[in-house]
Order: structure tokens, then C-alpha cells, then sequence
């Protein structure tokens, strides 16, 4: 007891001495108690920076852990490598199991990392709309302490750009009511900015402008506090059609986006474009102070009107495009560098070639221009293309930033190769052509998901060595444990053999997506995937009592019963096709079971549930009608989001499950088996509309004892009990006695890169159906289509063949549309893909 007292006298008097002469640190050192939720911890900081080195070291002498590194962020960082190497536990978006020792700590020998990276960068636009548009101050607080624990020090700060450009708008003569016509609810702030999108459930409101701009100081303020470098917005070129009243002579195109959205946007060579961009700046400036970055994204998805390759009118376009975004910034802030999303640069090489975007960028100072080669990631395992570094040859010399997309719009089922996350960034830095390569970087459009993969990824850019997987996963779970466990082990290696051996761009299971809308899912739902889920569960007789791990068993146990649903739609989808209406109804029953479960299960996680994000919005609120707005937005942005981006984010939250995507099922084979349509649209609009409850109430749940109750209910399900489960399957169709309908199949963009079109088989009927055409969407515009009208007989099959763009990408969705005639009686069949 006395060695105690005399321990925490220590701590006491340590800190008090030290306090005085680190004033810099301050803020790194409030960081360290929050964390570790201790006011007192022998703990010495000091910055000592070093000349072109971004670096930490730790040490522990005479029980003081003594970490001196080149910034703030690095300090945190220094810290937090000191906690997983010593098995103390881990920070995450699902809890905090760090626990310092109690008793003196026991010394250590020196350990400096040096990073290969000057900076860590994080955050898409996309983010802004997918996880955090609705976030208060404490959960901005909680997300700032993940970064600098992580060190990340270059994360986009974007909160508060409708704020700042409806004041410069207003000075220019725009009214209220002409801004407010053209902003969006604030989940869809992110592709108003972009371009894409206006008007969707807006109005934005004084009350709102007035919490965001109260909220960006403060994580300004914190973010500065930790050496951090934010990126803030900039004006990139897209305004309300209501300028034309001003200016009647101002050249404004209208964008188009999805087949459905639009925007307005002023060419970089506008005079107007320059002006509102330097007002932006030096009004942004007068509110939150100095800033050293902003980002600009004027191309982001866009078809940029210049002259055809090869032009010498094109490249002179594109030099002068560039060079007038960089003034409107430069006017505003001289040393200011003008930050630009890379997204196009893989998935819009036919536009953006090398020597078009090496026009852009020429007027350019190098040290001005910042470019996030946002998605290497998608270039090694997707597109399947030369990485930009060296299609873009070191990117002439300008400052770029190594960045992976792991997450597109917040989806939760796991995917993703982990040895490349962990080592990928080696390939950079060791190629001829890195150029000026500054930053290691992580741009997910959702967080709050597949945390094992973002955890590997920070580690990453503070490694210059190869990462052996097998033995990071094992020091993981031993901080996210407190210990490891063959059984864990052997969840890990068989789960490195599928959803973390293999790259999905979009991983949804079939389930999330309309009914009758696609076959299988995106997910790889192999016999590893579930065996390495079933070890995950079984290790609870050695981790059970660990609440991470119970938190994680919940989630596991939920994506191992995802699978096993898609298989039931498949099995029930058979049934109706074969004709046995009675077995489809009773699947249906252990199909809702295993949803219910689901559901259930995630209603005790700490972020998967529905409930959490309509909370965020409803706070965010100030009157009752601001509240049913707000609530509103955001369950349209994850579920139909516009429409027609449908189940884009695809989450797998309690409340979510049960409320959204089981009834939309109930209703869907209600409608089979009454042999009647259901407008499937119209109930999801007033589910996002007038929707009032979205959870059950659950009660008490022992979380070990349910997990295995359910995986054991569900274990025999099974792909063998399949006839119909050929792989060249895209969906099936039914139709009743001389009835006209369209069927709607959902194509995945890794399947349409492999089509030369479709056949149609029968499988059930003897009539014949007539097929008068199909067309092809994709990202909303129509791709190819036919008029051709064919007959299908009993046994026999018709195809049609097209040739598609070979730049095709449709990251936003695929849609075929075939319209089919039965000529006599009722019919069912397969639709297949013609490779």
C-alpha cells in the first residue's frame, strides 16, 4: 500500500514539474488521460524535431515512459505504440480497452520509428455525407484522438463550407431563398460540393450554419493543437442556377450525375470563378484563421468539356483550367496549397491521360499542388491497371499522397487483402518514379467498419519494412483481447483465404438489395468464410468474458447469418421457380428467423445499429420540424439515397435489418405467393419519409449463448441443396398467364466487365413468352439497349450480344431492364451471362 502511495506521490510530482516546461504539449498530454481515462500517468513528452524526419521514440526509465518525437501528432502516436506493443490494449471506433498498469512501470530500452511518410493523410469528401454529416463536438473529439493516436496529421476539415459560401453568395446578391433552393440536407452536403447533386431535401438553415461553424472552430482549434495540417474547402466552381439573375451573361453548364441529379458549374476560366474563390478563402480566413491547405475538386466524375486528344487547343485548355484554380487560391493566401482528389485519375483515364492532366497541373508552382492518388487500392485488385506513380510517370514532380479507398459508402461486410494494405505502400518508395511522394494515406468514403483493416493501414504508413500478416493479426487480437487463442488463429488464416485474401469494390450481401434484383450477392461467402467465422465463435470459451470480444463475436456472428440468409433467398427463389410454393413458405419462416437474429444480435453493438445514426441527426435538430428533416436524410442516404443510387450504403445495422430490409422482403414474397405486384419504390419512399419506428426492443441478450444458438440453427444451410446455382447465373424471372412485365436485374461492375451479352433460358412452362427488348444503365445513363423482339419456347433459350465501352465503370450501380410477354400461360426462368 505505502509503495502505491509513494508510486502515484511520484506521478503527482512528476507531472507538476514537467507541466511547466511543455507547454507544447499541453494538448498531447490531455490527449494521454482521456484515453487511458487516468488524470495521473507517469508519462515525460518532449518535441525535439529533426531535419526531413517525422519520428518517434519511447523508452521507460525509472518507471516514467519518456516519448520525444518531431510533432504533437507523432507524440500521440509514440504513445499508442507503446500501448500495442506492450499488450495494453487498443483505441477503436468500437471501444477502448486501453489499461495502463498499476503498478510502476517496467523499464524499457529506447525504440524510434521514423516514418518513411512526412505526413498521414485521412478522410474522403464522401465521409462527410456517409458517417459523420450529423456528429456533435464529442464525437468529432473521440474521432480526433483515433487520428492522433494513429498518426494521422493531413485529415480533410470540411465542416462549415455552406456557412461560409451563403455569406460571400449574399454578398454578391444571392437571396436566402436562392441558396437555400440550391443546398442539400446535410448527408448529401459531400456531392454538392462535388457537383453532382442540389436541392435534395433541403433547405439547409441559419440554426445550422450557426452549430457547424461553432462546431469547426473547435475541431480546428483541437486538430491545430495537435500539430495537425487540415485540409479546408475551397470553391470549386459549382453554384446556384439563380446567378444567371446577376450575371445574364455568365456561361454556366449544367452537370449531370446518376441519370437523375444535376448541378451547376462555371467554368476556372470565368471571371466569377476566380472571385468567389478568393472571397471564399479570405472569408474562411477572417472566421477560422490562416490555412495552409484547401482542397478543390472542379473534375471530380465530370466530362470536361475540352477539345479532343491530341488537340493542341486541349492541352492549352486544360493548362489555363488549372492554372486559374491555383490563382483564385493564391490571391486569397500566397503560400497556400491547392489540395485535388485523384479518384479520376484511375477510374477517367480516357480523359484524364497522361499528358491532359500534366497540362493541368504545368502552371502550377510544384510545391502548390497537392494530389491524392486516392485508390490504389482499386488500380491493383479492381481496374486491374498500371498504378498512377508510374502511369503518370512520379506525377511530374508535384507533391502526391499514396492513398487505398478500403470502404465505399460505409458498408459493413468484410472485404479487403490484407497483405496489400499492409505492404503495398513498400512498391512506392521503392519505385523510380515515387517523384515527391510526402504522404501515406487512407480515404474511405464510411468509417465505423472493418476496423482490423484500419487499424493494419496506419500501421503501415509508419513502416518501411515488410509486415508479416500472421504475425500483426496476432499481436491485434491480443490487444483487442487481452490475449489470443487458436481458435482465433484459426478464424484469422481462414478468413485471410476469403473476405481478407480477396478485393470487393462494393461487398453487399443479396439481401441488402432490392428483392428479385440480383442472385448473388458481392461477399465471398466461400466454405472458409463460414469456417472462419464458426473458429471465431468457438473462441469464446477462451475470450468470452472479454467485451471486445463480445462486441466482435455479435458482428461475426451477424455476417456468418448474412450468409446464410443470401443462400435462403436463393433456396426460396428455387422453390418458386420449381413450383413448390408450400417449401418456399417455409423457408421464408427460418429466413425471417435468421434476419431476426441479426438484428438482434447487432442491437448491442455500440455502432452497428440504426437507432445511434438517427440519433446524431434528431440532436443535431433545434425545432421538431428540423428534427423529422433531419431524420429523414439521413435514413435516405442509407437506403435509397436519392433515389435511384438505391442501397448504395448498404449497412448491416440492428433496426436497419429488421425495420427496412426483412419487411421489404415479407412484402416482396407476399407478392409471389399472391401471384400480385408490389410497389416496391413507393414503400421505400415512405419508409424514408414517414417512417416513425425503426428498432425492436430487445432486452437483455447473452450475446455467447445466443451467437452459437444461432449459428447451430443455421449451420446446415448450404450451396449443395442448390440446383439452380450456375455461376454464369445474373437472376431469375417469372411470369403469369399472357401478362406484360419489365424485370429489374442489379449487374456488379467486376460482371459487366466480363459481358457480351445475355440469354434468357425457361425452366418451368410450356407457353411461349416474347422478349421485346432490354436496355443496359449504368451510373444512370443508358449504355446499350435493343429493340429486337425474339421468342422464347419451352427448353430452348434467346440471347442478345452488344459490345460495351471498354471504359465502362459504373461504380454507382448497373441495371438491366427486359421486357417480357407471356403468350399463353405462366412461365419461369434463368437469366444468364453471355461472356
Amino acid at each position: 500500500m505505502k509503495k502505491n502511495i509513494f508510486f502515484l506521490l511520484l506521478c503527482y510530482l512528476f507531472i507538476e514539474s514537467t507541466l511547466a516546461h511543455a507547454q507544447g504539449t499541453i494538448a498531447v498530454r490531455e490527449l494521454i488521460q482521456r484515453v487511458s481515462r487516468q488524470s495521473e500517468i507517469p508519462v515525460s513528452l518532449k518535441l525535439k524535431p529533426e531535419k526531413n524526419s517525422t519520428y518517434y521514440q519511447y523508452e521507460v526509465q525509472k518507471g516514467i515512459l519518456r516519448i520525444q518525437a518531431s510533432d504533437n501528432v507523432s507524440l500521440c502516436r509514440g504513445f499508442y505504440d507503446y500501448i500495442k506493443d506492450n499488450h495494453l490494449g487498443m483505441y477503436t471506433w468500437t471501444g477502448n480497452s486501453i489499461a495502463m498498469p498499476s503498478k510502476e512501470l517496467p523499464d524499457l530500452s529506447v525504440k524510434k520509428t521514423i516514418s518513411p511518410f512526412a505526413n498521414h493523410y485521412y478522410f474522403n469528401i464522401c465521409t462527410y455525407g456517409y458517417s459523420m454529416p450529423y456528429w456533435d463536438w464529442e464525437r468529432w473529439e473521440q474521432e480526433i484522438d483515433w487520428m492522433a493516436l494513429h498518426g494521422i496529421n493531413m485529415p480533410l476539415a470540411l465542416v462549415g463550407y455552406e456557412a461560409i459560401i451563403a455569406r460571400v453568395w449574399k454578398k454578391m446578391g444571392l437571396t436566402d431563398e436562392e441558396i437555400n433552393h440550391y443546398f442539400v440536407g446535410p448527408a448529401h452536403l459531400p456531392w454538392m460540393r462535388m457537383g453532382n447533386i442540389s436541392g435534395i431535401d433541403g433547405p439547409l438553415n441559419e440554426d445550422w450554419h450557426k452549430k457547424q461553424i461553432a462546431l469547426q472552430h473547435q475541431i480546428l482549434d483541437r486538430m491545430r493543437s495537435l500539430d495537425m495540417k487540415p485540409i479546408c474547402p475551397g470553391f470549386p466552381g459549382f453554384i446556384p442556377r439563380a446567378f444567371k439573375r446577376i450575371h445574364p451573361e455568365l456561361e454556366i453548364v449544367e452537370t449531370q450525375w446518376g441519370g437523375a441529379f444535376s448541378n451547376w458549374m462555371i467554368s476556372p476560366q470565368e471571371p466569377l470563378f476566380k472571385k468567389i474563390g478568393t472571397a471564399f478563402i479570405r472569408e474562411w480566413e477572417k472566421e477560422f484563421g490562416k490555412c495552409d491547405y484547401y482542397l478543390v475538386d472542379s473534375f471530380n466524375e465530370m466530362d470536361i468539356p475540352f477539345p479532343e486528344k491530341g488537340n493542341p487547343k486541349r492541352y492549352e485548355m486544360a493548362a489555363s483550367y488549372g492554372k486559374s484554380v491555383y490563382e483564385s487560391i493564391r490571391k486569397a493566401n500566397t503560400g497556400a496549397v491547392w489540395v485535388m482528389q485523384g479518384w479520376m485519375f484511375g477510374y477517367q483515364r480516357h480523359i484524364w491521360d497522361y499528358k491532359t492532366l500534366g497540362a493541368l497541373v504545368s502552371k502550377v508552382p510544384d510545391d502548390k499542388i497537392l494530389l491524392l492518388d486516392l485508390a490504389v487500392d482499386y488500380n491493383k485488385h479492381f481496374w486491374h491497371s498500371e498504378v498512377n506513380w508510374e502511369y503518370y510517370k512520379g506525377f511530374y514532380n508535384k507533391q502526391w499522397v499514396y492513398s487505398v479507398i478500403p470502404n465505399m459508402g460505409g458498408k459493413v461486410g468484410m472485404t479487403g487483402i490484407l497483405d496489400f494494405y499492409a505492404n503495398g505502400h513498400l512498391e512506392a518508395l521503392s519505385s523510380p518514379n515515387k517523384g515527391n511522394l510526402i504522404a501515406h494515406g487512407l480515404a474511405p468514403e464510411g468509417i465505423e467498419n472493418n476496423e482490423v483493416l484500419y487499424e493494419l493501414v496506419t500501421d503501415a504508413g509508419w513502416s518501411n519494412h515488410k509486415i508479416e500478416i500472421r504475425e500483426w493479426l496476432k499481436d491485434y487480437s491480443e490487444n483487442r483481447y487481452g490475449k489470443t487463442s487458436a481458435d482465433i488463429m484459426s478464424a484469422w488464416d481462414y478468413l485471410l483465404k476469403s473476405v481478407y485474401g480477396t478485393f470487393t469494390d462494393h461487398p453487399r450481401f443479396n439481401w441488402q438489395l432490392r428483392p428479385g434484383m440480383v442472385k448473388n450477392g458481392s461477399i465471398n461467402i466461400c466454405e472458409d468464410y463460414f469456417k472462419g467465422l464458426e473458429c471465431f465463435v468457438n473462441a469464446a470459451d477462451d475470450l468470452g468474458n472479454n467485451p471486445m470480444y463480445q462486441i466482435d463475436m455479435a458482428e461475426m456472428t451477424a455476417q456468418y447469418l448474412g450468409g446464410k440468409v443470401e443462400i435462403l433467398t436463393k433456396m426460396i427463389d428455387q422453390e418458386y421457380l420449381l413450383g413448390d410454393t408450400l417449401q418456399a413458405v417455409l423457408l421464408q419462416s427460418r429466413f425471417e428467423t435468421l434476419m431476426l437474429g441479426m438484428d438482434a444480435l447487432l442491437s448491442k453493438h455500440p455502432t452497428l445499429r440504426l437507432n445511434r445514426w438517427l440519433d446524431f441527426a434528431s440532436k443535431a435538430a433545434e425545432t421538431a420540424q428540423q428534427k423529422k428533416l433531419y431524420e429523414m436524410n439521413a435514413r435516405r442516404i442509407v437506403t435509397v439515397w436519392g433515389p435511384p443510387v438505391d442501397d448504395y450504403a448498404a449497412r448491416i445495422w440492428s433496426g436497419l435489418i429488421g425495420s427496412y430490409y426483412l419487411e421489404r422482403w415479407k412484402n416482396y414474397y407476399a407478392s409471389r405467393t399472391k401471384g400480385i405486384d408490389f410497389n416496391m419504390a413507393a414503400w421505400e419512399r415512405n419508409w424514408v419519409e414517414n417512417s416513425k419506428k425503426t428498432d425492436y426492443e430487445w432486452g437483455t441478450i447473452d450475446l455467447i449463448d445466443f451467437s452459437k444458438r444461432m449459428m447451430a440453427l443455421s449451420k446446415d444451410i448450404s450451396e449443395k441443396d442448390l440446383k439452380l446455382n450456375r455461376p454464369d447465373m445474373i437472376g431469375t424471372w417469372n411470369i403469369g398467364d399472357k401478362e406484360w412485365k419489365e424485370i429489374k436485374l442489379n449487374i456488379s461492375a467486376r460482371m459487366l466487365k466480363q459481358m457480351n451479352g445475355f440469354s434468357l433460358e425457361t425452366i418451368k412452362g410450356n407457353g411461349t413468352i416474347k422478349i421485346s427488348g432490354f436496355k443496359l444503365e449504368a451510373d444512370g445513363k443508358l449504355v446499350t439497349s435493343s429493340h429486337d423482339t425474339q421468342t422464347l419456347q419451352c427448353g430452348k433459350k434467346v440471347t442478345y450480344r452488344f459490345s460495351l465501352p471498354t471504359n465502362l465503370q459504373a461504380n454507382n450501380g448497373c441495371i438491366m431492364t427486359i421486357r417480357l410477354t407471356s403468350l399463353s400461360e405462366k412461365a419461369a426462368g434463368i437469366v444468364v451471362v453471355d461472356k
